[in-house]
C-alpha cells in the first residue's frame, strides 16, 4: 500500500500481556482482503514481551502502529487512545486475542456502503483459549435499536464497524466497573441510530478460561453498573433489563 494514501478503515486493537496471542491477531488483520487499512495496537503497561512482538511485526509491515501507555488504565482507555489517533473513515475494533477472517474488512465495508449505514456487526464463531474452533456460532439480527440492546448481548465487539462520518466523535465510558464497550454501543444508539447486522461469520472470538466476560456473575454485575452509572437508568427498568440480558446470556452461554 503506498503509505502516502489515508488508510480507509483504522483498526482499534488494546493489547495487555498478550504475547501469547497477539502475533496470530496481528496476521488476521495482515491477511485482509482489502488493504487499506492501519492498525493501531495500544499497549497498557504489559509485563510480558508484547511490545517486542509488535515492533517485529511493524518492521514487516509500516500499516501496524504501536502506541505504549506508561500506566495500565484498562482496555476502554486504550482503545479511546487508540480513536483519538486514527485516521481512518471506519473505526473496526479486535481485541489482541481474537481473530477475523480473510474478507471481513471487505465484506462489512462492502454492507455498509451499499445500505449507507453508520453502525454495523456480524456473526462470530467461538474457538477456545487453545485456538480450536468449537461449533458455537452467534448470529446477528438484520437491525439493533438502542431499547433492543439494552435487553441482549447481541453486538460482539470484534465484529463492529463504525463510519465516523455519521456517528460522530465518540468515545468509551471510563468506569471499569462497567461494560464500557456495551456502553459506548448504547450512546451511539441513543442517538437514533441503528446497528445493522451481516449474518455472516467473519470473526472468531476466544474464550478464555479466567477472562472477566467467562465470569457470568461478574459480567451481569458490569452490564447492571452500566445501566446505572452509564445511561442512568431507573432502579426498576434497570430491573427489567436485567432479567431479559440474564434470560439471552443463559441462551447464548448454554451454546459453548
Amino acid at each position: 500500500m503506498d503509505n502516502s494514501t489515508k488508510p480507509i478503515v483504522s483498526v482499534i486493537t488494546p493489547t495487555y500481556n498478550a504475547s501469547r496471542f497477539i502475533t496470530e491477531t496481528i496476521s488476521s488483520v495482515v491477511e485482509q482482503t482489502f488493504t487499506n487499512w492501519e492498525m493501531i495496537i495500544v499497549d497498557d503497561s504489559s509485563l510480558d514481551n508484547t511490545v517486542e512482538i509488535v515492533k517485529k511485526e511493524m518492521e514487516k509491515d509500516s500499516r501496524i502502529k504501536l502506541l505504549e501507555l506508561k500506566k495500565n488504565g484498562g482496555p476502554a482507555n486504550a482503545r479511546n487512545r487508540a480513536m483519538e489517533a486514527a485516521s481512518g473513515t471506519y473505526l473496526a475494533f479486535l481485541d489482541s486475542d481474537d481473530l477475523w477472517l480473510p474478507q471481513k474488512l471487505e465484506k462489512q465495508l462492502m454492507f455498509m456502503d451499499q445500505e449507507n449505514l453508520a453502525f454495523s456487526c456480524t456473526a462470530y464463531r467461538i474457538m477456545t483459549e487453545e485456538g480450536d474452533r468449537t461449533d458455537a456460532v452467534f448470529h446477528v439480527p438484520v437491525k439493533i435499536d438502542y431499547k433492543r440492546l439494552l435487553k441482549n448481548t447481541i453486538i460482539g465487539t470484534l465484529t463492529v464497524m463504525l463510519d465516523r462520518r455519521k456517528v460522530g466523535k465518540i468515545k468509551m465510558p471510563i468506569h471499569r466497573d462497567c461494560s464500557e464497550d456495551f456502553g459506548l454501543w448504547l450512546s451511539i444508539l441513543s442517538k437514533g441510530i441503528q446497528a445493522y447486522g451481516l449474518n455472516e461469520e467473519l470473526a472468531i472470538y476466544r474464550k478464555r478460561e479466567n477472562s472477566l466476560s467467562s465470569n457470568k456473575l461478574k459480567s451481569a454485575q458490569k452490564t447492571w453498573n452500566t445501566y446505572r452509572k452509564v445511561e442512568k437508568i431507573t432502579i426498576p427498568s434497570s430491573l427489567w433489563y436485567l432479567a431479559n440480558y440474564s434470560l439471552h446470556a443463559l441462551k447464548k452461554h448454554s451454546k459453548t
